[in-house]
Formats: C-alpha cells, sequence, structure tokens
C-alpha cells in the first residue's frame, strides 16, 4: 500500500469514527450503541462488575470486539499501552489493574475520541491515565518502556500493520506481553478491499489470522497463540458493512451480496505475545 493510500484510510477511519463519537450512532466493529446493552458487553467478553463504577459514556461509546484487560496478567505497578484507546474504557479497567503504583497509556488519531477519553478519566477520577494523540504505526512511546500492551480491535484498522508489529515489539519491555482483540478474516471480496471506507467496517483492512500471527513473529515477537474466538453472525457483518459504507461508497448498495461470501470467515480473535527477555531466546 502507497504512502498515499495509507493516509486515506487513516483519514477515513478517523472521520468514521469521530462522527461515531459524536452521534453516538451504532458504529465499529461491534456496534458501539447509544446504549450499550449489558448482552452486548457481554458479547465482547465484560462482566458487568468490571466496569461497574466506569462512567456511562466510556461504557456506552465502546466500539471494541473483546476485553483484554479482563484476560491480561496485568499486576499491580506495570505500564500499560491500550493501542487506538477510543472514548476509554480499558483505559479505565487497566487503571484499577495497575493501581496507583502503576500507569496507563492511551493512544489515539481521533480528536474527539482523545476528548472523549480524557473526560471519562476526569470523570472517573483517576490520575495515573495519560493520552497521547498519535497514530499505531509510529507510537509516541519511548522504546522497552511498556510491561502490557493491550489494544481492543484496533489493529484491524490500520493500513500498515507490519509497522504496528514493529512498534510493539519496539515498545515493550525484555519479557514484556500482548494481548489484544482483534477482527479477522478470510477470502474478503476484492470489491471490498479497494474501499477506504470500508476498513471502518473492521471486515476490508482484516488479516487471516495465520498473517496476524506470521507479522507478529516476523517482528520478534515470541509465544504467539490465539487464546479465544468469537465468530461474527451474518447480522452483524451485515451491521458493520452498512454502517461504515451507508453514504461513502458506491458499493453500498451490495451489501447484501457480500455477507453470504463473508459467512463464518469472520471473527473476533484474542491474541497473546511476548517480547524476548534475553538475546537469543527463541520465537
Amino acid at each position: 500500500m502507497t504512502t498515499q493510500n495509507a493516509e486515506e484510510v487513516r483519514g477515513a477511519v478517523a472521520t468514521h469514527y469521530a462522527e461515531a463519537i459524536k452521534t453516538q450512532r451504532k458504529s465499529g466493529c461491534c456496534g458501539g450503541a447509544k446504549v450499550k446493552t449489558q448482552n452486548q458487553m457481554a458479547l465482547a467478553g465484560y462482566a458487568e462488575k468490571e466496569y461497574k463504577g466506569i462512567p456511562d459514556s466510556a461504557v456506552s461509546s465502546s466500539f471494541g470486539c473483546g476485553n483484554p484487560v479482563a484476560f491480561a496478567g496485568v499486576q499491580p505497578g506495570d505500564v500499560v499501552l491500550d493501542l487506538g484507546s477510543g472514548a476509554g474504557l480499558d483505559l479505565l479497567l487497566a487503571a484499577r489493574a495497575v493501581g496507583p503504583a502503576g500507569r496507563v497509556i492511551g493512544i489515539d488519531m481521533t480528536e474527539e475520541m482523545i476528548a472523549r477519553a480524557r473526560e471519562n478519566v476526569r470523570a472517573a477520577g483517576v490520575n495515573n491515565v495519560e493520552v497521547r494523540k498519535g497514530i499505531i504505526e509510529a507510537l509516541p512511546v519511548e522504546d522497552s518502556s511498556i510491561d502490557w500492551i493491550i489494544s481492543n480491535c484496533v489493529i484491524n484498522l490500520s493500513p500498515e500493520k507490519e509497522k504496528v508489529f514493529s512498534e510493539i515489539a519496539r515498545v515493550l519491555k525484555p519479557g514484556g506481553q500482548m494481548l489484544v482483540s482483534d477482527i479477522v478474516a478470510n477470502e474478503v471480496p476484492q470489491a471490498l478491499l479497494a474501499e477506504a471506507a470500508a476498513y471502518a467496517s473492521c471486515v476490508a483492512g482484516a488479516l487471516s489470522e495465520e498473517l496476524f500471527i506470521a507479522g507478529l513473529r516476523t517482528a520478534g515477537l515470541t509465544e504467539v497463540t490465539v487464546r479465544d474466538r468469537i465468530v461474527y453472525s451474518n447480522a452483524q457483518i451485515k451491521a458493520a458493512l452498512d454502517e461504515a459504507l451507508s453514504g461513502r461508497s458506491q458499493i453500498s448498495s451490495r451489501v447484501e451480496e457480500y455477507v453470504p461470501l463473508l459467512s463464518g470467515k469472520v471473527w473476533s480473535a484474542q491474541f497473546y505475545a511476548r517480547k524476548n527477555s534475553r538475546a537469543g531466546e527463541q520465537q
């Protein structure tokens, strides 16, 4: 993908999520919602007791496809980095896990998301969370400074995933770990792959599970495994495509044609990986 095309995709994704956070319409990979129901949160892996006390704005504006914090071994005092932190739900859950001795950093490229996350952090009354503007292909984070990287349905949105994987390896401490939830897909129709707007559906930009694993390994990460999978229904696929393409693409009227082609081929996977703690350690 050329630099120009990559910027076009990033622009389309940023516009989509900026509009989504402002209007609170159903949107995103798992469908953010004006009022996120308990069933929707449970589907993404969040137990009600986990988000109890979190500002409603952070919960209802969640666009994720999993709950990476719950299954990561985050410890008090850890430094956690959230790639594409959105409205801040996972930031606040991580802040609880690391405690006052730890630190949580969120990275997002969308001004509207950053503003909402900062509002939610203030509303939650926590002081160990920082939200930075940036792209996940060039993280504004120091080398070897992070204990845990989490991310919730964001890496698929990147047009330059090999850079994301390299950045993950760069910023993790030796022995640092990663647990991300992300959308993967097989055999995506070419017409969707050619549409920048379709990236916001979390389908057009999704790698296969095999390529995602290979990318992490190529970046030098070890112990790469898939810990969980949630296969998307045809209704979920259609909703994501409709929302991303409506009014933005000449192929928006053809969504019904693409859904059967993607049936059973799109799912949320939870990827774990670790950075070598010493030179020469094998993958």
